[in-house]
C-alpha cells in the first residue's frame, strides 16, 4: 500500500488529518469487482490506502467512522451542463451539484463572461469542481441565444476558436443542428475549420448533432466527441466503421425524456414544494416521447457495445439529472457497472482530471457513502448518506 500523505487544496475547509472509514463495499469507479469489507484511509484531501480491511494499516491516532452496510462510489462527473453566469448564481449551482454527489461538471458552450474563468480558477469548499468550453461555435440561428460565436466564414470560425483558446477553454463546443429545417446549420467547411484550428492549438472539439448523417460527416472532420447521441434514425453500419478508426472517440449520449411514468418520490424532501409538484404534473406516459427515447437508446447499446469510451452528460442546469441519465442508459441496455465508470472515472478522463474518478490512493478524496449497492439497482446512486469532496463533508441538511 502507498504511505498516507496529504495535499493542501485551496479554500479546503478543515478536515481531521487522518479518517479511516471502515466495513465498507468500494465500487472503485474502473470496472473492477468491489472490494468487499473494506478500508480506506484519507490524508487531508486525498485517498491514502484503499483495500481490504485486513491490508490497511491504520495510521495510529486516526479518525475512525463506521460504514457497515454502505456502499461507496466516486462523485459523479457531468460532462455536459449549462450553467449560471453570475458568480452568486454559478456558485449555487455547484453547490446544488455537490449536494447529489456530482464532484464535477463542465459547462459547454454558453459561457459568457469571466466568471465562468474566475470560478474555474478555484477549488471551493463544499462544491463541484468547474470546467468551461466559453463560447461554442455556430452558424446564425436566429431567434435563439447568442451565447456561442455565430459564424459565416472560415475566417470567423478561426477567430473564434482562437479566442476561446486564448482563454485556456477546457474543449471546444459546436453546434451542427438545423433546429427541424428553422436555420441553416453550421457547414462541413465552417466546422472542418473549428476542428482543424481548435487542434492547431491543442483543443479537442465536441460536437451537439442530430442526425446520422451528421454524425458521420463530423467524425471525418475529425471530431473528439458527441454532446448527443444521433437522434433521427438508428446507427448504421457505416457509422459503426468509422467510430472504430476513431478509438479516442468520447460520447455522451445525453438521454431524453424517457415518456414513462418514473418514481420520483426520491426528490420529495429536497426540492421546493412547488417545484416537485411541477414535476410531478409531468411525470406521465407519453408514447411520443418513448418512441424518441427508443432510438437512442438503441444507438447508445450499439456504440457501448462497440466499446467506444462513454460519458454522462445531462445538458441544461438540473443539478440531480445524472441519477436520471444514469437510470436511462442501464434501461438501454448498459450494466450498472458500465454506467458508473462512464459516470467517474471515463468523465475525469475526458476532462482531464487526473486526480478523480476512481477511488485509489493519490486520488482526491470525493466519493458518496450510499445507504445501498448501486450495482444491485442503479437508482440507489440517489440513496445518499453523505458525500465527500476533497477529503470534507458536504453540508446536505438542506438542499434550498
Amino acid at each position: 500500500m502507498v504511505a498516507a500523505w496529504s495535499m493542501t487544496v485551496l479554500g479546503q475547509a478543515p478536515t481531521p488529518a487522518v479518517t479511516v472509514f471502515e466495513g465498507v463495499r468500494v465500487v472503485v469507479g474502473d470496472g473492477r469487482t468491489p472490494i468487499e469489507n473494506a478500508s480506506f484511509v484519507v490524508n487531508g484531501a486525498r485517498f491514502a490506502q484503499v483495500g481490504r480491511a485486513a491490508d490497511v494499516r491504520v495510521p495510529a491516532g486516526a479518525t475512525r467512522v463506521n460504514l457497515a452496510g454502505k456502499t461507496v462510489m466516486p462523485a459523479i462527473i457531468d460532462t455536459h451542463t449549462h450553467l449560471s453566469q453570475t458568480r452568486e448564481m454559478l456558485i449555487d449551482d455547484l453547490r446544488r451539484r455537490a449536494y447529489f454527489g456530482i464532484g464535477a461538471a463542465l459547462s459547454l458552450g454558453q459561457d459568457t463572461t469571466d466568471v465562468s474563468f474566475q470560478v474555474r480558477a478555484q477549488t471551493i469548499p463544499g462544491l463541484a469542481r468547474f470546467f468551461t468550453a466559453g463560447r461554442g461555435i455556430t452558424a446564425p440561428e436566429p431567434g435563439r441565444t447568442t451565447a456561442p460565436y455565430w459564424v459565416t466564414t472560415t475566417a470567423e470560425a478561426r477567430k473564434a476558436v482562437q479566442e476561446d483558446a486564448a482563454k485556456k477553454v477546457d474543449i471546444i463546443k459546436i453546434w451542427v443542428d438545423d433546429r427541424m429545417g428553422t436555420v441553416k446549420k453550421l457547414s462541413p467547411e465552417l466546422y472542418s475549420a473549428v476542428i482543424d484550428e481548435a487542434h492547431k492549438n491543442g483543443l479537442r472539439v465536441i460536437a451537439h448533432i442530430y442526425t446520422l448523417e451528421d454524425a458521420k460527416a463530423t467524425l471525418r472532420a475529425g471530431l473528439d466527441a458527441f454532446a448527443h447521441g444521433v437522434r433521427d434514425k438508428d446507427l448504421d453500419d457505416e457509422f459503426m466503421t468509422l467510430v472504430k478508426r476513431h478509438r479516442d472517440l468520447v460520447f455522451g449520449p445525453n438521454m431524453p425524456d424517457r415518456g414513462v411514468v418514473a418514481n420520483i418520490d426520491w426528490l420529495r424532501q429536497s426540492l421546493p414544494a412547488a417545484e416537485f409538484e411541477t414535476l410531478q404534473k409531468g411525470n406521465i406516459n407519453r408514447q411520443d416521447a418513448h418512441a424518441f427515447w427508443s432510438i437512442q437508446a438503441h444507438n447508445l447499446a450499439k456504440m457501448s457495445a462497440a466499446g467506444v469510451r462513454i460519458v454522462v452528460g445531462t445538458d441544461g442546469n438540473t443539478p440531480y439529472a445524472p441519477h436520471v441519465e444514469m437510470a436511462d442508459m442501464v434501461a438501454a441496455g448498459m450494466t450498472p457497472m458500465q454506467v458508473i465508470v462512464a459516470a467517474t472515472r471515463n468523465g475525469a478522463q475526458f476532462l482531464r482530471l487526473t486526480d478523480a474518478g476512481t477511488i485509489e490512493a493519490n486520488k482526491s478524496a470525493d466519493f458518496l457513502v450510499l445507504d445501498a449497492n448501486p450495482l444491485d439497482d442503479i437508482t440507489n446512486t440517489r440513496r445518499i448518506s453523505s458525500v465527500y469532496l476533497r477529503g470534507a463533508s458536504v453540508e446536505r441538511s438542506s438542499y434550498k
